[in-house]
């Protein structure tokens, strides 16, 4: 299908996008609570799922406190989305009021000293939002702002969201072409903060390390912290916390200052406890509808 096609096809729903993006914020929780109840209930979008996830998470807790957790997932799932969507037509003062970031000096000092920095960053409250840090950080032109992201199979939905990540200045790189990015971006004294979600399931292709994870071995992406090795980068974490209905606090915590001196998986298992710590702060918040442990859940 070409392009010209796709986008003819694709019309009444972006027009449909569009409209839900100029609603203010009170109307569009109210839509969000409508569908986060057909996604829940009426269609149970993954259900199934959900909940086994969570239950393996969380054995200590009872089953009325899983099921807590589950029906709050939907509501910020479905929040997640149509604040995604409202970057469409969102005022950066609106971002402001609403994120707040604490500990971007960190970063700033990695990249006045000459270093780039990854960002490891995880699918727990508005992973979209997380773009906006351009918005506190350094505006100094050698330095770079991106994020990784695997294209998606749909190509309408995958520029629109292409788009989207675009809005506060920072570049998608596509998962295959990252280190060519990177290398070019640190050309002539440049350097790069590059946000990876690293919290998926690895693919075929990605470097694994299993490391317990809320209570389950779980493998994780160690491709992140050999590029960032390869780099001699520095290494954050991106904690976020929701603080209220698209309002969300995320504070910058180290890593390593130079990932090629620590210690190989140290960085990973270090990634790892920071988003557990993380989700069992706040259960709701994570993706709980990815299939995570497709290899190791109830086997």
């Amino acid at each position: 299908m070409s392009d010209r096609v796709r986008n003819i096809l694709y019309a009444p729903l972006s027009g449909v996008l569009h409209l839900s993006a100029r609603l203010p914020f009170g109307a569009l929780y109210v839509l969000s609570d409508v569908l986060a109840f057909v996604a829940g209930s009426v269609v149970r979008y993954r259900r199934r799922l959900v909940e086994a996830n969570v239950a393996a998470s969380f054995p200590e807790k009872t089953e009325e406190e899983r099921q807590q957790i589950v029906r709050r997932f939907y509501r910020n799932f479905t929040d997640v989305f149509l604040e995604t969507i409202k970057l469409l037509h969102v005022r950066d003062g609106q971002i402001r009021e609403r994120m707040e970031f604490v500990g971007v000096e960190q970063i700033d000092r990695c990249t006045a000293e000459g270093r780039s920095v990854g960002l490891y960053c995880s699918h727990f409250g508005n992973w979209e939002w997380i773009t906006s840090l351009t918005l506190w950080a350094s505006t100094d032109a050698k330095i770079s702002y991106s994020q990784v992201y695997r294209p998606l199979r749909n190509k309408w939905f995958d520029r629109f969201y292409f788009d989207l990540r675009r809005r506060f200045h920072s570049e998608s790189i596509p998962k295959n072409g990252v280190l060519r990015a990177l290398l070019a971006a640190r050309k002539d004294g440049g350097r790069f903060v590059t946000g990876f979600i690293s919290d998926q399931k690895p693919s075929h292709n990605d470097g694994l390390h299993h490391i317990t994870f809320l209570h389950q071995e779980t493998p994780f992406i160690s491709g992140t912290e050999l590029l960032l090795r390869k780099m001699k980068a520095a290494a954050v974490y991106a904690d976020v916390e929701r603080t209220g209905r698209g309002r969300y606090r995320v504070v910058i915590r180290p890593i390593a200052d130079d990932v090629s001196l620590c210690a190989e998986n140290e960085v990973t298992d270090a990634y790892a406890r920071y988003l557990e710590a993380t989700i069992r702060r706040q259960p709701d918040g994570w993706l709980w509808s990815h299939n995570r442990w497709r290899r190791t859940l109830h086997k």
